[in-house]
């Protein structure tokens, strides 16, 4: 058990520490096999116990993964007077439920320090992190050029009014269309990702699941799946989606509106990447046409009221190229991707979900709006 780690320099805490210089030190978490291993690439801290000894001396940078456990009676994180913060991916950390472990790890750090956080989106919680952990901070915003005006003109957008229990099978239906390649379909909520990816893969397809009640080793095996082969079909909420760098997405599905513009403008900008030409398909449920009216007049849409629209409608088929006939259920000979079981599934720490079994699984509600 760690009584007291005491490192010079720079803190950096984080959900997902990937691809970071070679001048962090790494702690790790007792292993499988009861012992300590120290990689030096970059500084992670995991697990609720690890050697203090075993921090390379004189580092000056360290790497905090959010995911420790650090019993508050008996361990402290303590950096010298000269020491900085920097909270990366500050709204995935929330998303996922790392805030206790954040307020832990902040309250062991100098006062008097320099405090940077980073975070895609600048939701309530992320703001009231800030006021209360930084004093009189600086708010610099990044422009995205896919904010710049609407998404790319190689994007063929689709918007439909659909019933919320037929979305389902309209989805179902609308994955068999011609052409279709990997396809990422986004939720506002957690539950409805689970959920989603469950239906699907009742019905024959091969689909996982990203969202923030999964353990990182289930949202690895998603993601490492997805972009093998093994399945075509992932279905995401728009935190959890960050991790997706996929150019030869062919489709997108909006299962449920996206909260604003920007939120559309990212979802949909995943296909028709590097030259590719892409489908995005928007859902909207009754209830969420005045939302749906803003966005459109954010982006200049020019389709204010969708079509009402079902699985069984004509123009459907038409629209996406869905072979006459085409029902709600992949047909067996048409079942030939691994699917999730398929992909190796590595425990990588992080919070425990509400289940694991391979990227699906019904999770806890997360999110405002009701599921559709």
């Amino acid at each position: 058990m760690i009584d007291h780690l005491r490192i010079s320099g720079l803190g950096v805490i984080g959900e997902a520490t990937v691809d970071l210089d070679p001048g962090f030190t790494v702690v790790t978490g007792e292993t499988g096999a009861g012992k300590t291993m120290v990689v030096t690439a970059l500084g992670l801290l995991l697990g609720a116990r690890a050697d203090a000894g075993a921090v390379r001396r004189g580092s000056s940078r360290a790497v905090v993964d959010a995911g420790v456990r650090l019993p508050e009676a008996h361990a402290a994180l303590a950096l010298a007077e000269d020491a900085g913060a920097v909270l990366d991916e500050a709204d995935e950390m929330l998303d996922l439920g790392f805030l206790p472990d954040v307020e832990t790890l902040l309250a062991a750090v100098p006062a008097v320090r320099q405090t940077m956080l980073f975070s895609a989106t600048m939701p309530g919680p992320v703001v009231a992190m800030a006021r209360r952990y930084m004093t009189q901070p600086t708010h610099i915003r990044a422009a995205d050029p896919e904010d710049e005006g609407l998404t790319k003109k190689d994007i063929r957008q689709l918007v439909y009014r659909a019933h919320h229990m037929d979305k389902d099978e309209l989805v179902a239906r609308a994955l068999q269309a011609e052409g279709r390649g990997r396809t990422i379909i986004f939720t506002r909520t957690k539950r409805t990702a689970a959920r989603v990816a469950d239906e699907l893969t009742a019905r024959g397809f091969a689909a996982g699941a990203l969202h923030g009640d999964l353990g990182q080793g289930a949202r690895e095996q998603a993601l490492r799946a997805f972009r093998n082969g093994k399945v075509d079909i992932l279905v995401a909420t728009d935190v959890a989606a960050r991790g997706i760098d996929v150019d030869d997405v062919t489709h997108v599905f909006n299962f449920q509106a996206p909260e604003d513009e920007k939120t559309y403008v990212h979802r949909v900008g995943r296909t028709g990447r590097a030259g590719n030409k892409g489908v995005a398909v928007t859902l909207v449920d009754w209830e969420d046409m005045p939302r749906w009216s803003l966005i459109d007049k954010a982006l200049g849409l020019g389709q204010p009221e969708p079509v009402e629209t079902y699985s069984s409608s004509p123009h459907l088929f038409s629209d996406l190229d869905i072979p006459k006939g085409t029902k709600g259920r992949l047909p067996q000979a048409k079942r030939v991707l691994e699917g999730l079981e398929g992909e190796t599934l590595e425990d990588l720490g992080g919070p425990e979900a509400k289940q694991r079994d391979g990227g699906r699984g019904r999770g806890r509600e997360g999110g405002r709006s009701r599921d559709g």
